[in-house]
């Protein structure tokens, strides 16, 4: 069984459509998600932009998304609890939620969505960091798929 992520917005490797950027609505794009192994307890999300002039560039830091959930719609408010007891982090704009691509104008830059299986909660508050999630769940990865928009200015 192959775990896979996939979005009605766009398909692997293609432009995002600007309604996702910081141009744009600023909504992220609607996710889905094949069934995850046995023994999956939830889900974390990120987006990051590893094209960034600073370095990698968290646009969406999203965890403890409840096990029977198989996707997201671009509807997802900006607040620190959702779908009922998902939980949303900073991202590098320091803000809660995801915000849009908004990179310099110039070459294209990679959006890239991970979503991972994990068999259990992080157990951290709203607003945690990339970093704080990705400690919390070392050692707690069932399964990891990815897909990767690209948006230039």
């Amino acid at each position: 069984m192959q775990f896979k992520l996939t979005s009605g917005a766009f398909v692997d490797g293609a432009p995002m459509p600007a309604k996702h950027t910081g141009d744009g609505l600023n909504v992220p794009p609607p996710l889905a998600w094949t069934e995850p192994p046995p023994g999956t307890a939830g889900f974390v999300l990120l987006c990051d932009d590893p094209d960034a002039p600073a370095g990698n560039w968290v646009h969406w830091v999203l965890y403890d998304v409840p096990a029977h959930v198989r996707g997201l719609g671009e509807d997802l408010p900006k607040k620190d609890v959702v779908l009922g007891s998902a939980k949303q982090g900073r991202n590098d704009f320091r803000l809660v939620g995801y915000d849009g691509p908004t990179p310099p104008p110039g070459r294209p830059h990679r959006y890239v969505f991970t979503l991972f299986a994990v068999d259990a909660a992080t157990g951290l508050p709203p607003g945690a960091t990339r970093r704080e999630v990705m400690k919390k769940i070392e050692g707690h990865v069932q399964a990891t798929a990815r897909i990767t928009a690209t948006y230039r200015r």
